[in-house]
């Protein structure tokens, strides 16, 4: 592989099979996957829970629409609403994340027959059109334009600005609890709690994009739990299925009953929804947040030993985690999985982001910090002996 593979973000690298946080190729090399391809695996690579559930599934319905009722569909809904805060109580399902973000805004706008969506700096929240109009980069959104109106943008994390923006226009605030492609970017103490307050009182939705932050990931089920600030309306994807692509809308009451009509044909389809149920249902009984939350602690405070002066800053929350580098996080990503087998990935020019599945015990953690600091920090003195 060569260094403009990865610089262009092509990774050459054949992947034939998955185990726990391991990924390995035909010649049996096996890479430490630090990125669970975008938080998509939270158990791991072929969990035998997720896995069983599937087959079994599979080779009994492997789809029907979803206007018959089937069990494992009615396994996931109830596994997924008992999984989210209280008063989320109604969910529906789909096929990927920005699915679900393009759903969260219909609803909002629908439910309060107001069209304002505000969103913030550097935010993140899909591709299509709608949830694409809420995404603040410009290189995703430039080719497209024009895309939906009517989106405003506030400084992440500025309240103020945010309380200037919302009126009595306003359909909805649209926020990530902590932004990943962002850059991981952990909001001020008492933001998401600001935003609960202003779009309560304008009547407004407040929508948490729980995509990459859901799932146990930062140590809690979702990441609004860290703040203890619930929303109308959540979304969720990645991680939902294990791997399997699947997203989800969980919303208040007041939210389902202002809906219009929405839909889709693969929503809630039996396998998918055989894996949410396997997934959900093994975070909680084995306690996989928990570890998360003890496991991102070790990680963290590892690195910042590790790295010290070398890195800018070391943010994030559980197995959530950004390493602010003074140099380029592509190239670092690059040298991880070509000289030490490491699969991470970046979150802008500067953040390496780190998403290793739930299931990291320590000994693979040590490795992953001896392979960041080879290459983020590496020893003058043991180059020159070499």
């Amino acid at each position: 592989m060569s260094d403009h593979d990865f610089i262009s973000g092509s990774k050459p690298i054949g992947i034939e099979r998955g185990e726990g946080v391991s990924l390995y190729t035909a010649d049996g090399t096996e890479y430490l996957d630090a990125g669970a391809s975008y938080a998509c695996t939270p158990l791991g690579h072929s969990h035998p829970a997720v896995v069983e559930a599937v087959q079994e599934q599979v080779g009994n319905l492997t789809f029907v629409d979803s206007s018959f009722p089937v069990q494992s569909r009615e396994d996931a809904y109830a596994a997924l609403v008992a999984a989210t805060p209280d008063g989320l109580d109604q969910a529906w399902f789909c096929n990927s994340g920005t699915e679900s973000n393009e759903a969260a805004l219909k609803f909002a706008r629908s439910a309060t027959g107001n069209s304002k969506i505000i969103a913030a700096t550097r935010s993140f929240h899909g591709r299509t059109m709608g949830s694409l109009a809420a995404t603040w980069k410009d290189t995703y959104k430039k080719p497209y334009e024009p895309l939906a109106g009517d989106v405003e943008f506030v400084p992440y994390g500025d309240s103020d600005e945010l309380a200037d923006a919302i009126d009595d226009e306003t359909a909805a605030v649209i926020l990530e609890p902590i932004q990943g492609e962002g850059g991981i970017n952990v909001p001020p103490q008492g933001y998401l709690e600001t935003a609960r307050d202003l779009t309560n009182e304008a009547d407004a939705a407040l929508v948490f994009d729980e995509v990459q932050t859901g799932m146990g990931r930062t140590g809690e089920m979702w990441a609004c739990e860290n703040a203890g600030v619930t929303p109308d309306i959540l979304t969720t994807a990645k991680g939902l299925g294990n791997g399997l692509p699947v997203g989800a809308v969980v919303v208040a009451d007041w939210i389902a009953d202002g809906a219009a009509s929405h839909n889709a044909t693969f929503s809630g389809g039996p396998v998918v929804s055989a894996a949410v149920h396997a997934t959900i249902s093994t975070l909680v009984e084995e306690e996989w947040t928990t570890h998360a939350a003890a496991m991102g602690d070790y990680l963290t405070s590892e690195l910042e030993a590790a790295l010290g002066d070398e890195v800018r800053e070391i943010r994030g929350e559980g197995l959530l985690i950004g390493i602010e580098l003074k140099r380029g996080a592509n190239r670092a990503a690059r040298d991880l999985a070509m000289k030490h087998q490491i699969l991470a990935l970046p979150a802008g020019r500067t953040v390496l982001r780190l998403l290793p599945p739930l299931v990291l015990d320590e000994a693979e953690a040590d490795r992953l910090v001896d392979a960041l600091r080879a290459v983020i920090a590496p020893n003058p003195e043991a180059q020159t002996e070499s």
